[in-house]
């Protein structure tokens, strides 16, 4: 008999409707405990014998085994609908009947199992006779009023034998037809009886008309009597195709499938019955039509019923022949049915395959998933070498789709694939041209990953295929190469793209229309400017610098703007020539407006942004250059460069600190001196400050104390950034120059930075103590300052005399002498 349930399955959905019978016992609905616990103890031992019966599948196998073990199903059915229901009569006699009928069916599998072991058929013998013997109900004495029930239900068992004798096909036809919902279950029960009496394979019974009405109360009915009904389907259906002819209607099969979204028996009964029918081609294919089909059984597949999920393996396995079905079921996440066509498959079924996989959005898992070992990598990338251009476009395509994750992108690298994407960009062959964009957008996938650098010589490639390419194309290569060249390995890679004239073909595309293609190459230009500072102004012109300050004035693009502000801070501050165009093209005046329209994001961008806007205002605030100062700080960008001391990263710091210092190098030489003759009105009293002893202001003077930028750098003193703390202290010097040293002091003591300036000296590296011991030098020179801060201080100078260099050991010695702690001419220092 062919039957899609091997024994070994249905020993396994025997042992699941056991132990949910012996649990369902154990909590009953009915309020008789003791008779339903002492039935599900019984039923826990047939559940014992099943699984002995499951390891020996193999053997026992045959139609009489098989036949008893479906009446011990049906028998499990009865007794898990009598256990949920509420409302019948004696249900104690009626768990009895179950327990005997029970007993009758595994009778039949002890005389069908005479080819087993002895221990084995003695097992089911003594749970045979024990069901066979149930009785539920505690004292079974036999008193008179016993004996009258006993005769009472003997007398009511006859009368329900005798009905049954006399029910015929068509009245439970009709009730199965028109019944209520207790009329129907009942209905089911004879409808199972008959089938085990072989009255359906007797001719008696108009089995299309069963089936037909069958599935219209399927669509109606309830939980309960749906499942029943599934049940009765896969019997009358099991190996016989005649059967299952009557059963191909697409509106049956409908309703059968809404089934797969229901309680866990029911889903199971569903699956069963729906692959027990896919015997049939017609079946098949209209399975695989009904919406939702494909997508419940994957989601059974994965899901935690096992029964269910080998049956749903088997069922997609059946579908997937067809490719449609394929395609769904990788729209639904199960991709084992498209990779099997990508790799076996015709010619035109790969194609198919690999165009859905290039046109579906696909989470990373799912990405994941078809990139692994055995995946669809490999078969994408044969296509692509070995197939005609129709083959080839759809491979590229979908290995375009999947090259957006890490993982995919070193698979595809170790497959060699680099090579021939190159070498395809190369052709001049017509026909291969529509292959240019998808191969030169996995290149740039694959150039994010520093294996790449393994492969001498992409970049130069790259480079000398820019202006053979499309402006598309032109694109990706950009971005590959501005990948490359971002990999912290990759100097030497940037040093060989100098040599091939990286600069002069990319420049060109500062002017393109294109605007993604302007950006990637903007993008690739910055990440050269590094290492190519004095290459730039040689080949920047005016037009180049007025065309980049032109994209920071216009841009929506964060990210655009910062690599644009990017290259014009890396170019040499020294070259007055680019100063002044810069200067002309109002490239200050844009940036501080920026900032002060500036929402405050603290992206990647944003930082990078911010860094290269500190690196532009050291080039407008050289020290050399007093107009160029007083220029800048018109325009207001002082105030903007104490701003970033305490919101910037470390580099912005830095670079706001140097920029800073720049200018108060000369706030001495511009201050107006308070006894002044020239002044035709007196300055106001705020106007004046005391560590310059004159009138400062911050746009006319740059003091640091009038900007209030003394606090934030002895702040950034505190960070563990050498660069930044150095930058501050060259910043907080300009206070101590000789004519002013005595002001500064008090000014940095006031503001708690003698304590600050100490600690660096335990800390820091030896360029910044020695900037530090400079001025400490300076500050004790004032006696409130050496009683307050000598003795803490004596402490850490002694303590660093004795592990720095010679160097650092005379500059110590001048401050432990200010300390009078040491004579200056000391022979140990």
């Amino acid at each position: 008999m062919k039957d899609k349930r091997d024994l070994y399955e249905f020993v396994s959905e025997l042992i699941v409707m056991a132990d949910e019978v012996a649990s369902l016992a154990k909590n009953p609905e009915i309020e008789i405990q003791d008779a339903f616990t002492e039935f599900a103890l019984l039923v826990e031992k047939l559940a014992s014998i099943f699984s002995d019966l499951r390891d020996k599948s193999t053997i026992m196998d045959k139609p009489a085994i098989r036949k008893s073990l479906e009446s011990l199903m049906n028998e499990l059915g009865r007794a898990k609908t009598l256990i949920r229901s509420s409302s019948l009569k004696d249900p104690v006699k009626r768990i009895e009947d179950i327990a005997h009928d029970l007993g009758r069916s595994l009778g039949m599998l002890l005389v069908a199992s005479h080819e087993v072991c002895i221990e084995f058929r003695e097992k089911i013998g003594t749970l045979q006779k024990q069901l066979m013997n149930a009785r539920f109900g505690g004292n079974m004495n036999l008193t008179s009023s016993s004996i009258s029930r006993f005769v009472s239900e003997v007398e009511v068992r006859g009368e329900i034998e005798e009905e049954i004798i006399k029910v015929t096909s068509d009245d439970v036809l009709l009730q199965l037809k028109n019944g209520d919902a207790g009329e129907l279950a009942v209905a089911l029960l004879r409808f199972k009886k008959f089938i085990w009496d072989g009255k359906l394979d007797s001719g008696l019974i108009n089995v299309e008309a069963v089936v037909f009405v069958l599935f219209n109360r399927l669509c109606s009915c309830k939980a309960g009597n749906r499942l029943t009904i599934i049940q009765l389907l896969r019997s009358i259906a099991s190996g016989n195709d005649e059967t299952k002819e009557k059963m191909t209607n697409v509106e049956l099969l409908s309703a059968v499938v809404k089934s797969l979204t229901r309680d866990t028996e029911e889903r199971r009964e569903a699956v069963g019955l729906l692959l027990e029918l896919s015997d049939l081609p017609v079946v098949r294919r209209k399975i695989g039509r009904i919406q939702g089909c494909i997508v419940m059984l994957v989601s059974i597949l994965n899901g935690v019923d096992p029964v269910a999920s080998r049956n749903a393996a088997k069922l997609l396995d059946v579908l997937s022949n067809n490719t449609q079905n394929a395609l769904h079921m990788a729209e639904a996440g199960y991709f084992g049915p498209l990779v099997k066509h990508l790799s076996e498959g015709c010619d035109m079924n790969k194609i198919l395959m690999a165009t859905a996989l290039s046109r579906l959005v696909l989470t990373d898992h799912s990405k994941l998933a078809l990139g692994q070992e055995g995946g669809a990598i490999e078969p994408l990338v044969k296509m692509f070498n070995s197939g005609k251009l129709e083959s080839k476009l759809s491979a590229l395509n979908a290995l375009q789709n999947l090259s957006s994750l890490t993982e995919n992108v070193q698979r595809l690298i170790g497959t060699g694939i680099v090579g021939s994407l190159l070498q395809l960009l190369f052709s001049v062959t017509s026909v291969l041209m529509t292959l240019r964009e998808p191969a030169s957008a996995i290149l740039a996938r694959i150039a994010q990953s520093e294996t790449v650098l393994v492969n001498q010589g992409v970049a130069q490639q790259m480079l000398s295929l820019l202006n053979l390419s499309s402006p598309v194309v032109q694109g990706h290569l950009l971005e590959a190469l501005n990948s490359i060249a971002s990999h912290p390995c990759a100097s030497k890679v940037r040093r060989k793209m100098k040599k091939k004239g990286a600069l002069q073909l990319i420049l060109p595309f500062l002017k393109d229309t294109e605007i993604k293609t302007r950006s990637k190459a903007l993008h690739l230009l910055y990440t050269l400017s590094d290492d190519l500072t004095d290459e730039l102004t040689s080949h920047f012109d005016e037009t180049h610098l007025f065309d980049i300050v032109g994209i920071v004035s216009s841009s929506t693009s964060d990210s655009e703007k910062a690599a644009a502000v990017g290259i014009l801070s890396n170019l040499p501050v020294s070259d007055k020539k680019v100063t002044d165009v810069l200067k002309r093209a109002n490239l200050l005046p844009i940036l501080i407006s920026t900032m002060n329209t500036d929402t405050g994001s603290n992206s990647p961008t944003k930082s990078s942004f911010v860094e290269s806007i500190a690196g532009v205002a050291i080039r407008f605030t050289n020290s050399s250059d007093k107009k160029l100062q007083i220029f800048s700080a018109q325009q207001g960008v002082i105030p903007l460069l104490v701003a970033l001391l305490s919101r910037g990263s470390s580099i912005t710091k830095f670079r706001a600190a140097t920029a800073l210092a720049q200018l108060s190098e000369n706030s001495l030489s511009l201050r107006t001196c308070r006894k002044s003759r020239w002044l035709c009105v007196a300055p106001s009293i705020d106007a004046y400050c005391e560590v310059h002893d004159g009138y400062c202001f911050v746009r006319s003077t740059f003091c640091l104390v009038k900007a209030g930028a003394v606090s934030p750098l002895i702040q950034i003193l505190e960070d563990k950034d050498w660069e930044a703390v150095e930058a501050a202290l060259n910043a907080l010097s300009t206070l101590l120059q000789d004519e002013i040293w005595e002001g500064g002091a008090n000014c940095i003591a006031k503001l708690s930075g003698v304590q600050a300036i100490v600690n660096i000296l335990e800390v820091g590296n030896a360029k910044v103590q020695e900037k530090a011991l400079w001025m400490l030098e300076r500050i004790f020179r004032v006696e409130e300052h050496r009683t307050k801060y000598g003795e803490l201080a004596q402490v850490v100078l002694i303590d660093l005399a004795q592990r720095s260099d010679c160097r650092l050991r005379s500059t110590v010695a001048k401050v432990l002498a200010v300390l009078e702690l040491l004579l200056v001419q000391s022979s140990y220092f």
